[in-house]
């Protein structure tokens, strides 16, 4: 398969450059949801090589209650740094940019096998479904619906749809509770590990979230991670509280 036609959400430096700065030559509305949501083809400058990403401009967010306004598309962003720092490729290449109705995020789309989601992989797919329940833990999701668990061609599982994370209260909402009260892997531990220095004061990851978070979301953050990194077991969640809905 040619690099053109991939649509795989790695963060390679050609598919990096190309949604970073390629024109925007089409952008069609996704009609779903509270938000406006565009399916964008992005091209080079010469016009040969194309890819579609998922584009949320600011400027379409619907306003929540208990989210600062305009804010969802840096959640997006941020969601992407730390999966990075974490080693975890699950969240698809993620930048910000301006596009046709201003700045906002712009995702690399994944072609996915269509009906895919949490509820029909979950059996086949524990290990990576427990990756991303600590995910969820850690980013604090306030909305992981099933089908924000997407299988690709090539049998690549991605994690999309943050915009409400990050909130310094627990607001964490996800179907994924198959793992409440187990031990937590020790592997995923070792992972984790890594965010502590980067999220110090000093950390490279920190500068990142600054722009991205308020100071309290970025202290929230390290106090779920110390949480994380000291359990023995997986959180337990509500489950009448804990389910978002609609829950797909």
């Amino acid at each position: 398969m040619s690099r053109q036609d991939s649509q795989h959400g790695a963060p390679d430096s050609y598919h990096h450059s190309l949604i970073t700065s390629g024109p925007i030559i089409d952008c069609q509305l996704i009609p779903r949801g509270s938000n406006y949501i565009f399916l964008a083809t992005i091209s080079d400058e010469a016009g040969g090589q194309k890819v579609k990403a998922v584009y949320k401009p600011q400027e379409g967010e619907a306003p929540l209650w208990d989210f600062p306004t305009g804010t969802l598309y840096r959640r997006e962003y941020a969601a992407y740094l730390v999966s990075q720092a974490l080693g975890w490729d699950f969240v698809p290449l993620t930048v910000i940019r301006d596009g046709p109705y201003g700045t906002g995020s712009v995702q690399l789309f994944i072609d996915a096998v269509p009906g895919s989601n949490y509820f029909t992989l979950q059996d086949a797919r524990k290990a990576d479904f427990c990756r991303f329940f600590v995910f969820d833990c850690l980013v604090n999701n306030a909305d992981r619906k099933a089908g924000h668990c997407l299988l690709d061609r090539k049998g690549h599982l991605w994690s999309v749809d943050h915009g409400i994370t990050f909130h310094h209260m627990p607001k964490l909402r996800t179907v994924i509770q198959e793992f409440c009260g187990r031990p937590m892997p020790q592997e995923l531990k070792r992972d984790l590990a890594r965010l502590a220095g980067p999220l110090e004061p000093s950390g490279a990851l920190r500068a990142e979230l600054a722009g991205l978070l308020s100071q309290r979301e970025i202290e929230a953050l390290r106090g779920r991670l110390r949480w994380l990194l000291e359990a023995e077991i997986l959180p337990l969640l509500d489950p009448y509280y804990s389910i978002p809905w609609p829950p797909v």
